[in-house]
């Protein structure tokens, strides 16, 4: 029996994509200086159209309704950006986007944060009686 059809296990690999987010643009902020480097992104919709293309398990709420079923172990990968090149020095890192990037990350991880309190915050209060 699944308590809450799938969500905290939604929520948990959403937390996993925001800290591989968060890791992967620390380390391009980290490596601005570096000769050659290329700065790398982590994605969500290439991965999500490569799921969609093959097949997820499906509610069937009629018999004639088709089944199909894929699971699903990571929501994201790390790609690098080889085709631009912003210094000299062959480093692609662009700061200011990398800070864009970075706030907007911490936005989307704080709102992931919250929603799991609230799922652990209703299951507390039914477990205590509804009080």
């Amino acid at each position: 029996m699944n308590l809450f059809g799938g969500t905290i296990q939604t929520l948990e690999k959403s937390l996993a994509y925001s800290t591989a987010k968060n890791r992967t643009i620390a380390n391009n902020i980290a490596n601005v200086d570096t000769p050659h480097f290329k700065s790398k992104n982590v994605v969500f919709k290439d991965v999500m159209a490569d799921t969609m293309s093959g097949s997820i398990q499906n509610k069937r709420t009629h018999p004639q309704h088709f089944t199909f079923q894929k699971n699903i172990d990571q929501s994201y990968v790390v790609k690098e950006n080889k085709n631009t090149m912003y210094n000299h020095n062959g480093n692609n890192v662009d700061v200011d986007h990398e800070m864009a990037e970075l706030a907007k990350n911490q936005l989307y991880y704080q709102a992931v944060v919250d929603r799991l309190n609230g799922k652990f915050s209703s299951l507390e209060k039914v477990i205590r009686g509804g009080s």
